[in-house]
């Protein structure tokens, strides 16, 4: 047998916190019908997709260290690096809306002929 495709395999991520932080994850995500796992897979899913509200939050945890302060001007050159990229591709991008007008025509003009 060979090595399972990557992506496929299943990771476990470990950390540790206090007896009290845990109850009182626990008991927050039980107040917002959430699950452990979903809570961390869509904080994951947002950090790795650059959702906006993901990387304000991961930002501010970033300006909060002592160690990060001297390096608030690059993390806003990243950030805006990220905003630009964002807007180009929701240039380039068509929305369904376009894409179904394109898909209109291409058929008027098979029509037509």
């Amino acid at each position: 047998m060979g090595e399972p495709k990557y992506g496929t395999m299943k990771k476990k991520i470990v950390f540790y916190d206090s007896d009290k932080r845990y109850a009182d994850l626990k008991i927050r995500l039980q107040h917002d019908k959430l699950s452990q796992a979903r809570f961390f897979r869509g904080l994951m899913t947002g950090y790795l997709d650059k959702d906006p509200d993901v990387l304000n939050f991961v930002d501010k945890l970033k300006s909060s260290e002592p160690k990060t302060i001297q390096n608030k001007k690059r993390n806003k050159q990243i950030r805006e690096l990220i905003n630009r990229g964002i807007e180009k591709v929701d240039k380039v991008l068509l929305d369904p809306d376009e894409i179904e007008n394109i898909f209109d025509i291409l058929e008027k003009k098979d029509l037509d002929t």
